[in-house]
């Protein structure tokens, strides 16, 4: 079926059952808004667009794609055609797609989507918008899933456990962690739905998720039990692990009747990570607690394990960037070479290092005006080739047994324009002010956001998006309470303060609709620095080990302690990576970290 079809379709199902509008997010019965599984793209299926943001309203007359600035020009692209209208969110005369959900459902009219992947936080606020026009919500009913004919099955692939020897603490420990903290909170009951939580409680991972080792799975922590819900068959080889840990397994879906027989408990769960169809499940005899996990901040901050390990997940990155971009460098105008074989040989360099499990996300390898796309993915239907000159932005990433990478160069293919190198300069520039902040303990990401976004600002450039995300430990690379980003803080995206023991990637850029697009990516981790009468100062420690492009910088626009600090940190790129490298590759990136001078 076409778009068309299915919003036909869709349409039909709607007027069936009085239904105005239809809102299908981007998430899955875990409320992930990133990566989910192919199943829950209920989004990308009624609206044509692929991308891993947004969501797609439906009404009686309008079709519409609510994405972020990452990928105005890709949903451009996918769109056309479709009769589906892209919404760019955060633009000005665009609604919230809630809010234009809620206004577009009129008076005793009704507002339809599936609540089991809609927050109960966000339902609640609905039902109480709609209330003041006698309007109602439907959400008892997946009605993509009734069009939907060939839907991929919900993956059944089996978990495994991750050594002590990554993790630094073992299940008993992390669970004595977990009700430590539900003590201070008088919780007699903590409910874990973010896939994430239940997989570093009990050091599990899984491949339920492409990029990303989680397992669809619940957990529910007691004073005296832990309830872990998962569908038995991926359990085969680990139900001796979980029992020797006090674990009591149940089914994926047993969790809505074990919540509906809780009575007179304190529970603590997050409401805006518990879906609607769950959330309904919870007697009114019971006294929520609505917080976010304690788990969240147990992830966000690194224990001395993790980042020793983290660290040697860096080299091992480092070397396969290094021995990529030299690959790069000599190919390009020899060969046939095009975003596909290049991803595809970076691919291959991960694999051969030890230890190694995975992508952490699926590699973005764009030439020139596709590097304008933020997330812009080659395929072997729809690619460019790459030619000796301007720029191939490569992101990307891996995820091995011991740490979770992600790292970004724009790499120079051949000559450069000197408006080419002039962007690059500036990003670097932006890229090394983040980096080399110095900060008071209890600084947020937004109070450093400006240090990346300030040599674009001074041209009137912005790139739409925000800074730095925090990385997990062989988990989401997109994770944690904290992050670098502009504007004010909002319920949604609240203000926390950096930490020591925080990772937090540095990514600006200058993206350029069909014309080019730059961005320079390192993770750094929170580390302490002086205190004094002020307080604790903190600051960033560069994690990822991986030459910038000299042949892309213009000094004439760096200043002299910019330069030291390319030269410093190109210094300890060689020494950590040199001796993983064959003399040739030495010597090239010898080359390549060599000292810059104004």
């Amino acid at each position: 079926m076409t778009v068309q079809e299915r919003i036909e379709q869709l349409r039909k199902l709607m007027q069936e059952r009085g239904i105005d509008v239809y809102y299908m997010p981007n998430a899955d019965d875990h409320l992930s808004d990133e990566y989910t599984a192919d199943y829950f793209k209920c989004k990308s299926y009624m609206s044509g667009f692929s991308g891993d943001s947004g969501c797609t309203i439906i009404t009686k007359d309008f079709a519409g794609l609510w994405t972020d600035g990452r990928y105005f020009t890709q949903a451009e692209d996918e769109l056309e055609g479709t009769g589906v209208e892209l919404m760019r969110m955060g633009q000005e005369g665009v609604p919230a797609a809630v809010t234009f959900a809620i206004e577009n459902t009129p008076e005793n009219g009704l507002l339809g989507f599936d609540g089991s992947v809609v927050s109960s936080g966000d339902a609640l606020m609905i039902s109480d918008a709609l209330k003041k026009k006698n309007a109602k919500m439907h959400v008892d009913e997946d009605l993509v899933g009734m069009i939907w004919n060939d839907r991929p099955s919900l993956p059944m692939e089996k978990v495994y456990v991750l050594d002590t020897k990554y993790t630094g603490t073992d299940a008993k420990q992390r669970i004595e962690m977990v009700r430590e903290e539900m003590k201070k909170k008088d919780a007699d009951v903590l409910i874990l739905t973010l896939l994430e939580d239940p997989c570093w409680l009990l050091n599990i991972r899984g491949n339920d998720i492409p990029c990303t080792p989680v397992t669809y799975a619940f957990a529910m922590v007691t004073n005296d039990d832990v309830f872990y819900y998962v569908d038995e068959e991926k359990i085969a080889d680990v139900k001796d692990y979980l029992t020797e840990n006090g674990v009591t397994c149940k089914a994926y879906n047993a969790l809505s009747e074990d919540i509906a027989s809780l009575h007179n408990k304190t529970i603590w769960v997050q409401l805006s990570s518990l879906n609607v169809k769950l959330y309904t499940n919870i007697a009114s005899d019971n006294v929520i607690v609505n917080e976010i996990s304690p788990i969240m901040h147990f992830r966000s901050v690194k224990n001395e394990t993790e980042i020793e390990v983290m660290h040697n997940a860096q080299v091992k990155d480092g070397v396969a960037m290094v021995k990529f971009i030299k690959w790069i460098k000599d190919t390009v105008g020899e060969d046939t070479m095009s975003e596909v074989s290049a991803q595809n040989k970076l691919y291959e360099l991960r694999e051969a290092q030890e230890d190694y499990i995975e992508p952490s996300f699926t590699t973005i390898s764009a030439y020139q005006e596709n590097g304008a796309m933020m997330h812009y993915t080659a395929t072997e239907e729809k690619f460019s080739y790459v030619h000796p000159k301007g720029f191939l932005l490569v992101d990307s990433g891996g995820t091995y047994k011991d740490g979770t990478t992600d790292i970004t160069r724009t790499i120079a293919c051949g000559p450069l324009t000197d408006e080419e190198k002039m962007y690059y300069t500036l990003v670097l520039k932006g890229h090394i002010d983040l980096q080399e902040a110095v900060f008071l303990k209890g600084s947020t990401g937004n109070n450093l956001d400006i240090l990346a976004r300030r040599p674009m600002w001074n041209i009137n450039i912005d790139y739409q998006c925000g800074t730095g995300h925090g990385v997990g430990h062989v988990l989401g690379v997109h994770e944690g309470i904290h992050g670098i980003r502009w504007g004010m803080p909002t319920a949604a995206r609240p203000s926390v303060p950096l930490e020591d023991g925080m990772i937090v990637t540095d990514e600006p850029g200058i993206y350029l609709p069909h014309k080019l697009g730059i961005r320079i990516e390192n993770d750094l981790l929170v580390v302490k620095d002086t205190k004094n009468f002020y307080g604790q100062w903190l600051k960033f420690e560069a994690m990822t080990y991986c030459p910038y492009d000299l042949d892309a910088i213009d000094v004439n626009y760096l200043e002299d302690c910019e330069v030291k600090v390319i030269n410093d940190y190109h210094k300890m790129v060689y020494e950590k990576l040199s001796p993983f490298l064959n003399e040739e590759e030495k010597a090239w990136l010898k080359n390549e970290t060599r000292e810059i001078v104004k």
